[in-house]
């Protein structure tokens, strides 16, 4: 019994990884704000469709929601204790975690006064770091 306890939180905790790791993924790709009244494209009558036109309801499970939020809030919390505070600095300052501004490697070596291909080296062993841990 306490074996398939361990089991499954162990792959909770991957998939809570797996979706911490996508999540800094896509804000590294799509983080730039969007209105929800961009439009995006026409309908077959030639109207124009925004965000807002596609977007789904709310889920009404919100205590699951909110219970993965506070999964990932414990998880991103677990990122400093498990990186170097250079590690840190550089993971935070490139994804925009923890109310850094998302930046280039280079604007990072330019505040941290290393080079990019060091600040390259840091984010690249910290995030083989954080796959390795969870």
């Amino acid at each position: 019994m306490m074996m398939k306890s361990l089991t499954a939180q162990k792959l909770v905790g991957e998939r809570i990884a797996n979706e911490l790791l996508m999540l800094l993924r896509s804000k590294k790709k799509y983080g730039k704000e969007v209105s929800l009244y961009e439009p995006i494209g026409t309908d077959k009558e030639g109207n124009e469709i925004n965000l807002l036109d596609i977007m789904e309801a709310p889920s009404a499970d919100v205590i699951e929601e909110y219970s993965t939020r506070q999964d990932i809030l414990r998880l991103l919390e677990g990122i400093k204790d498990a990186l170097t505070p250079k590690e840190y600095q550089v993971i935070c300052r490139r994804y925009g975690l923890f109310g850094e501004k998302e930046l280039t490697q280079r604007e990072i070596a330019r505040q941290l006064s290393i080079s990019r291909s060091y600040v390259s080296r840091i984010e690249k062993n910290a995030l083989q770091k954080l796959r390795l841990l969870f």
